[in-house]
Order: structure tokens, then sequence, then C-alpha cells
């Protein structure tokens, strides 16, 4: 996911995209010690984008603080 399309989320949508991303992350765990995961590079992927999300929803929080 481009992090233009996450920085058009409020928090509330950005905590739901952290949260799905982690399921999508585990089920490829899964997938892979079960051998069923022929590209493992999605992993790493998986990984950078629930990375992503995370920051922009660290900065979100902050500005938010830091505004009132």
């Amino acid at each position: 996911m481009k992090t233009t399309e996450l920085r058009q989320k409020d928090v509330a949508g950005l905590k739901a995209e952290v949260k799905e991303l982690q399921r999508a992350h585990f089920g490829l765990r899964m997938q892979k010690a079960t051998q069923q995961l022929t590209n493992t590079a999605t992993i790493r992927t998986a990984r950078r984008d629930i990375a992503r999300a995370k920051t922009i929803l660290v900065e979100k929080l902050a500005a938010d603080s830091s505004a009132k």
C-alpha cells in the first residue's frame, strides 16, 4: 500500500488497516510453515506495509496531541 493512500485515512482507519495487515501477515506465516507459500517475498512486503502504516499512525497521533 502506498503512503499517499495511508495518509488520507483517519486514525481509526489506520488502526483497522494495521489490524488487517497483521492478519494477512499471520496467514502468510502459516502458509510458509505448512509449505504452501510459493512466493516468500510477500512476507517481507507485508512486514514493511505494517511498519509503514504504524509509522503514519504514530505521526497522526503525535500531530493530534500537539494540536491540543
